[in-house]
């Protein structure tokens, strides 16, 4: 399989939107957060520390998906300077892990 150039260049525009679509969603938990913990410091209620609880799993596993975005950028830049280079077989290599 040949890889050129323009083949980690179309990972660009795709991990771009995932990660606006990341950055919307943790903005939107973490709004919702809020709103529960103002909730849940006047009725100390368990389903609301549970749902907080919850949540911040979910915030935890969008900041791990967009610090694995970001990698997935720099390894595609990475793999477009290799293969500029000449060195084919490690621009495939670094284009898979990305």
């Amino acid at each position: 399989m040949d890889i050129t150039l323009t083949t980690p260049a179309l990972l660009f525009p795709a991990v771009s939107l995932l990660l606006l679509g990341y950055g919307n969603r943790f903005l939107a938990i973490a709004a919702l957060i809020r709103n529960l913990h103002s909730e849940y410091r006047k009725s100390h209620k368990t389903t609301l520390y549970r749902q907080i609880r919850n949540l911040r799993k979910r915030m935890y596993l969008i900041r791990n998906a967009q610090a694995a975005g970001v990698l997935s950028l720099f390894l595609c830049v990475l793999c477009m300077y290799v293969l500029f280079e000449g060195y084919l077989n490690a621009g495939k290599y670094i284009f898979a892990i990305s």
